[in-house]
């Protein structure tokens, strides 16, 4: 008699089961009202606000940014995503040389999320963004200037 009782049992629990996953194969006919996938790119995705997506460099609205191109977040980085090129320019006021950024680089496609050169950036010049929409055929997409073209460090933020 267990063994019948085995089979018996054994139907229940895989119709259990069955009744789980019919709720998700047929929502319509359940009475659910949202789908669980989203077709991707016609579909709008679902924000995420703690999801660290890639670095990016934050800009007022006059094109300033708080980079003074200190390159702790270029040493701090484990695997050398970051690269940032910069020059000396004599500043007309003091008449001293100063550093000014030429672009702050970073490779997406090699960061390992390791959050290390965010949390060494003294000005908290960079940041993460909850940008997911990152994936593409050519590899070279992956490396992006960060700072914007004709940007200039903002007023009051020094080395």
């Amino acid at each position: 008699m267990s063994y019948i009782g085995n089979i018996i049992g054994g139907v229940k629990t895989l119709l259990t089961g069955m009744k789980v996953t019919g709720h998700y194969f047929f929502p319509s006919v359940i009475g659910r009202k949202y789908t669980i996938t989203r077709q991707y790119p016609d579909e709008p995705a679902i924000v995420m606000d703690r999801f660290k997506g890639e670095v990016v460099m934050w800009h007022n609205d006059n094109n300033e940014h708080r980079c003074t191109g200190c390159q702790a977040c270029e040493i701090a980085c484990p695997n050398g995503s970051i690269e940032i090129i910069w020059d000396r320019v004599l500043n007309e006021e003091t008449g001293k040389k100063v550093k000014v950024i030429d672009q702050h680089i970073y490779h997406l496609g090699m960061c390992t999320m390791c959050n290390l050169c965010i949390q060494a950036c003294p000005t908290n010049a960079i940041m993460w963004s909850t940008n997911f929409h990152n994936s593409t055929y050519d590899r070279s997409q992956l490396t992006k200037v960060l700072n914007k073209p004709g940007s200039k460090l903002m007023a009051g933020v020094e080395e």
